[in-house]
C-alpha cells in the first residue's frame, strides 16, 4: 500500500468520478484506476461499486475514515518536519561548563533570544564528560565543554575548537606558594590538592599531567563550583587548579592568590626542562552538536553566535589586572 493510491482513493470517493479524482490529483484517468485497482488488490477486496458514479462499497465505506486519518498523520508530519527546518521549534537545550555558563554565555543568550524569540533556550551546567552523554542520549542540541578526544570520536559529531584556556593555581594569600611568582611543578605536587568532581574534564587532565611527570596527585576533596574552591582554598594548605574563567572572583578576594604555572621543570640531575618539552598547561573549551542538528536553522544559528562571540574579554578590575 502506497500514500498514492491511499489519495487516489480520497479522490475518487469524495467526487465519486474516476474522471474528476484525476483532474484534482493532475494524473491521468488511467493513472487514477490503476492506483485503485493495485488498492483493491492489495486489500483483497472491493472499494468502489463500477457504475456511471463511482460510489463506495461497504468495505469502501469502512475503509474511508482510516484513510483520512493515515493521510491526515502524513501531512502533519510533513508539516512538522517543514516547520523544523523553517526554524519554527519550541526549545533549543544546551549543556555547558560551569564558567562558560557563567562568563561567556549570557550575551550569546540575548542575542539568541532576540532572534529567535518563539525557540524557549534551556540551559543547563553540567562537568563536561556529563554534558557530552547527555548530547549522545538526544537530551540537549549543543554541548559547550572541554576536548575530550575519547567522547568525541563519533562520526555524527561536529566539534568545532572556540579557544585554549590556562589552568593557573589558587591557594590561600597566606599559603607557603604564594610567595611565588609562578608555581613549579615539582612543589606543586608536595600539597593536597582539591580537584572536581568525577565527570568533571579538569579532573581528568590534572590527573593527566600529574602521571606525566610521575607524580601522585594527593586529591582529598572533589568539588563542582568555583564558589566552593574558592570557600575551601582560603582556608589554609588546600591547592587547586583551575582555568583562568573559573579565577575570575578569585582575583579580587585579597584572601587568595592566584599564580601561573612555571613551564620549567627541575630534574634530579639539575637541569631544567624548556617549554618546548613542557609545553603551558591549558585545557580546550569546545562547541559539540551532531550534523544532523546543524541543519536547524535556529541551532546552526546558536552555534554560529557561539562561534562568533567566545571568548568576550572578562574584564578584571584595574588594580587587579595591573598586576597580572
Amino acid at each position: 500500500m502506497r500514500l498514492e493510491q491511499l489519495q487516489a482513493f480520497l479522490a475518487v470517493a469524495d467526487t465519486g468520478s474516476f474522471q474528476q479524482a484525476a483532474q484534482r490529483c493532475g494524473v491521468t484517468q488511467s493513472a487514477i484506476s490503476r492506483q485503485i485497482q493495485s488498492l483493491e488488490a492489495a486489500l483483497k477486496i472491493s472499494l468502489f461499486h463500477r457504475t456511471t458514479q463511482a460510489k463506495l462499497t461497504i468495505a469502501g465505506d469502512r475503509f474511508l475514515p482510516r484513510a483520512k486519518k493515515i493521510c491526515q498523520e502524513w501531512l502533519n508530519a510533513v508539516q512538522d518536519l517543514d516547520d523544523l527546518l523553517a526554524g519554527k521549534q519550541p526549545e533549543l537545550c544546551v549543556a555547558a561548563i560551569h564558567s562558560i555558563c557563567a562568563y561567556h554565555l549570557p550575551p550569546v543568550l540575548q542575542r539568541f533570544c532576540h532572534d529567535y524569540p518563539d525557540v524557549q533556550l534551556r540551559v543547563t551546567a553540567l562537568g563536561s564528560d556529563r554534558s557530552l552523554k547527555v548530547l549522545k542520549d538526544g537530551l540537549v542540541d549543543v554541548a559547550i565543554v572541554m576536548h575530550n578526544r575519547f567522547l568525541m570520536n563519533s562520526p555524527e559529531m561536529v566539534v568545532q575548537v572556540l579557544y585554549d584556556e590556562p589552568i593557573k593555581v589558587l591557594i590561600a594569600a597566606n599559603h607557603p606558594l604564594a610567595a611565588h611568582e609562578a608555581v613549579r611543578w615539582d612543589d606543586l605536587v608536595k600539597y593536597p590538592q582539591v580537584v572536581f568532581k568525577d565527570g568533571y574534564g579538569m579532573q581528568r587532565i590534572v590527573q593527566e599531567q600529574f602521571e606525566r611527570r610521575g607524580a601522585t596527585l594527593r586529591a582529598v576533596l572533589e568539588l563542582n563550583t568555583p564558589d566552593a574552591f574558592r570557600g575551601v582554598v582560603r582556608q589554609g594548605e588546600l591547592v587547586a587548579l583551575l582555568p583562568e574563567t573559573a579565577l575570575v572572583e578569585a582575583y579580587a578576594d585579597p584572601t587568595l592568590a592566584v599564580r601561573s604555572l612555571s613551564s620549567n621543570v627541575a630534574h634530579s640531575d639539575g637541569m631544567i626542562a624548556d617549554a618546548l618539552t613542557d609545553p603551558p598547561f591549558t585545557r580546550q573549551v569546545v562547541l559539540v552538536t551532531t550534523r544532523d542538528r546543524l541543519q536547524i536553522p535556529p541551532i546552526q544559528h546558536f552555534c554560529n553566535l557561539v562561534s562568533d562571540l567566545l571568548p568576550p574579554k572578562i574584564a578584571l578590575p584595574l588594580s587587579i589586572a595591573s598586576v597580572k
